[in-house]
């Protein structure tokens, strides 16, 4: 995964408090509380960078004195955390996430002053082991095998300049776009490491890739028009298999996945003999059922994924790029509309039942 960091494992330890003062009843400041604050430009690599010990401690509560008989509390230990992270304790349970910019989760409290019902001696802070888990978040997530073309895809209809190569891995980390419109709308767009058949089971980057596509809101699958293999010893796959594969593949790993709002873009339509593929390819699309007998059992996902769109696109000669952008902007506009439908209507039905 190169560079790309999208797990980081931290010790957070809340502050100690203050004594108290047994002869005047004084109490001792709270110990200082461990915060993670999300954040924009900040990247899980450049905490490690910056704190190599992974260890965040907040500042110990002020002893109660003569001068002063309530202590002051600890200070806080504020951690920068990117957007999208998901905050899991030891075992692995989610005891948080930070979704938007400014959100705050509280990841160690600090401990109560001395006072007369601690007997005037100070507790010690939380402490404990927390895993910062990054989902990329995007409007779209592009899915596809390598070497579908996803990397020059991306480079076309957004102002992401990924490294484009001619050989299967080129993307080993996600890459971000954004598409923009002419009225300043703007849609970002996630190429994320391609998948490979048996990524549900984590092989090659298997969780890894498809953990970021939880945090899209739509998907677009990029296939090859002329099929795919990944290599010599691997089997030959024919666009129509390659999306019943893909499917199976987000299915396996969480079947919500595939419940999410879905494109098609056919990629190299530039290519010899693409135009009776394609037709070929749209017949097989239109009544999936009639064609499975024809492919291996395993292959086959328990609900074929339904597009909203299939757009055939040649990232070479640049075809059917523009309509593609309109596509993907009706569709995260229609989606917005039926969230904000729901969301009426909740109101609505909220406001009946408190009357």
């Amino acid at each position: 995964y190169s560079n790309f960091i999208d797990a980081l494992r931290v010790y957070v330890r809340g502050g100690t408090g203050g004594m108290g003062y047994p002869n005047l009843g004084g109490e001792g400041g709270r110990g200082g509380d461990v915060w993670f604050v999300a954040r924009e430009r900040t990247t899980l690599k450049s905490i490690k960078e910056k704190y190599p010990q992974k260890r965040f401690v907040a500042g110990t509560g002020a002893n109660s004195s003569v001068k002063a008989l309530k202590g002051e509390k600890g200070k806080d230990c504020e951690v920068h955390v990117p957007l999208g992270i998901s905050v899991l304790d030891d075992d692995g349970k989610q005891i948080g996430e930070l979704n938007a910019a400014g959100e705050r989760f509280l990841a160690a409290r600090g401990g109560l002053g001395g006072s007369l019902a601690t007997n005037f001696l100070p507790c010690k802070g939380q402490r404990r082991t927390v895993h910062l888990d990054l989902k990329l978040i995007a409007d779209v997530g592009l899915v596809g095998f390598p070497n579908a073309g996803k990397s020059s895809l991306l480079s076309k209809i957004s102002h992401a300049k990924p490294e484009i190569a001619n050989y299967a891995f080129t993307t080993i980390q996600p890459e971000l776009g954004k598409i923009m419109y002419a009225d300043y709308k703007q849609i970002s767009v996630a190429d994320l490491p391609g998948l490979i058949e048996g990524a549900h089971a984590n092989k090659g980057m298997g969780h890894k890739f498809l953990k970021h596509v939880e945090r899209t809101k739509q998907l677009l699958l990029v296939v090859d028009i002329s099929g795919f293999q990944l290599s010599i010893k691997t089997q030959f796959r024919t666009a129509f298999e390659t999306i019943l594969l893909l499917t199976k593949e987000l299915e396996l790993y969480k079947e919500e996945l595939v419940t999410k709002p879905a494109l098609l873009a056919i990629n190299k339509m530039d290519l010899p003999c693409a135009k009776e593929n394609l037709d070929e390819l749209m017949t097989q699309l239109e009544n999936p059922q009639d064609f499975l007998h024809l492919v291996e059992e395993e292959i086959i996902p328990a609900n074929i994924l339904e597009f909203r769109e299939v757009i055939p696109v040649s990232t070479y000669t640049g075809e059917g790029i523009e309509e593609l952008k309109t596509c993907i902007r009706k569709s995260i506009d229609e989606q917005a509309e039926q969230v904000n439908e729901e969301y009426r209507k909740k109101k609505l039905l909220l406001l009946q039942t408190s009357k």
